[in-house]
């Protein structure tokens, strides 16, 4: 298995501009001032990814609470990220990175193993950057159930 290119804390988060599911544009330097979680996830309206999708929006007001925003992102097209939010009443911005150069930047695209196979694939991870831009948490290869409480604890959230 080759060893795909992994962020790690105090590495500078790699800038991004990216479409929403209403197609406009949201970039990380938006987020500059504030602490954001961006996660990575395989596909829209699967299982996993909307249990992980529907966990952040039902902790959205504690992590609001706590500073922290966040910003979903996947290889869906945007109308399919508008579908999977108005069908889940996702709050929170989805973005739509399809030529998956987002995803690689940040180590969150490449080989992995899935049942006993090596497949080249989304890597299932969540970042915290920080208020400078700086990675201040890197998981990868997360579960998508109980991830977010598992976050929410490492965060003391």
């Amino acid at each position: 298995m080759t060893d795909n290119h992994r962020l790690s804390p105090g590495d500078p988060a790699p800038e991004f501009t990216l479409p929403d599911a209403d197609g406009k544009d949201v970039s990380l330097s938006d987020y500059r001032g504030r602490k954001v979680i961006v996660y990575f996830y395989p596909a829209a309206s699967t299982p996993g990814c909307t249990k992980q999708a529907c966990d952040f929006r039902d902790n959205l007001a504690e992590l609001g609470d706590a500073g922290l925003d966040v910003i979903g992102i996947s290889p869906d097209k945007p109308a399919k990220l508008a579908k999977f939010r108005d069908a889940e009443g996702l709050t929170f911005p989805l973005l739509s990175d399809p030529e998956r150069s987002v995803l690689t930047e940040w180590g969150a695209f490449g080989e992995k193993k899935m049942y006993g196979k090596t497949v080249t694939g989304v890597i299932r991870s969540t970042f915290l950057v920080d208020e400078q831009g700086k990675i201040e948490l890197a998981q990868y290869n997360v579960r998508a159930t109980g991830h977010v409480a598992k976050l929410r604890r490492d965060l003391s959230v």
